[in-house]
């Protein structure tokens, strides 16, 4: 047993650090904050938008993201736990469990996302649609490598950040996300029509979050686009390789037979050999 509580203690430690190692990127480029600085010619018409305020500000943006997440994720995993859809083989909690491994996954994604979105933002330094607005130049003739903007000095950053949009790609990461999750564990017969339901308004919500980024002329709509692309991918590629949702499990009778040939150690109790699938993976019983 000891043994064992040291693997699961390996493991737990090992996901956390692969979680912080994909995040170094958004880390560390957050914290210089500061974009290649790219010239700019004065009578580019496509930088010389009004500034508006945001439709969907960050905060809003975090507050539907994150709630959706734990609404959905938080009631489908209780939901399939409690009907003993859902069960592992770990003597820990099988609610915290079964959270755990979809929570770290959903993280592991989103990490992975936002530091690919930064790395692009602050390698091309493509200037917003309102920059000129922001930027508040005294003087600017013909083509200027360097410019002197009165503005502040926080938001002409900003400004340089527009290639590609980070509202659309985490959003689209977070509502693909969940649109994926709830294909894979709502799979009930009454839940026909719902299923799809929500699918689409989460999906809704995404791209409708990158239409107001260009009508906000925060983003040009190449980059909304790539935005909502890498976000789709990052959600497909996450759900396919690293969780197992869609994951074929054998039968769970074979299991307790597979499990009644495990060595001791592996299994604290008969009890627990009978009703846990071995590898400490999840899968609806067949």
């Amino acid at each position: 047993m000891p043994e064992l509580k040291k693997n699961k203690l390996f493991m737990v430690l090992m996901d956390v650090m692969c979680v912080l190692v994909v995040a170094m990127p958004f880390i560390i480029m957050t914290i210089m904050f500061r974009p290649y600085q790219r010239g700019i010619y004065c009578n580019d018409e496509t930088i010389r938008y009004p500034y508006r305020l945001d439709t969907i500000s960050h905060k809003m943006m975090a507050a539907v993201t994150i709630s959706c997440s734990i609404i959905i994720i938080t009631s489908g995993e209780a939901y399939l736990v409690y009907t003993k859809r859902l069960y592992s083989n770990s003597n820990f909690n099988q609610y915290a469990a079964a959270l755990y491994k979809v929570v770290g996954t959903f993280l592991f994604g989103a990490c992975v996302s936002q530091s690919l979105t930064d790395m692009a933002k602050y390698t091309i330094g493509r200037l917003r649609p309102n920059f000129m607005a922001v930027c508040a130049p005294e003087v600017c003739e013909g083509y200027m490598l360097e410019i002197n903007c009165t503005g502040n000095p926080h938001n002409v950053t900003e400004s340089r950040l527009s290639f590609y949009s980070g509202h659309s790609s985490f959003g689209m990461y977070c509502m693909l996300f969940l649109a994926l999750y709830v294909q894979a564990r709502m799979a009930f017969k009454w839940a026909r029509l719902l299923r799809p339901t929500i699918q689409f308004f989460l999906v809704a919500f995404a791209i409708y979050v990158g239409y107001t980024r260009v009508s906000d002329y925060k983003h040009h709509w190449s980059d909304v686009v790539v935005g909502l692309l890498q976000g789709a991918l990052i959600a497909v590629l996450t759900v396919r390789y690293v969780s197992d949702f869609f994951k074929e499990r054998p039968p769970r009778c074979q299991d307790v037979e597979n499990a009644e040939n495990e060595d001791s150690e592996r299994k604290p109790s008969l009890q627990i050999a009978d009703t846990d699938r071995n590898h400490h993976s999840y899968s609806r019983p067949v």
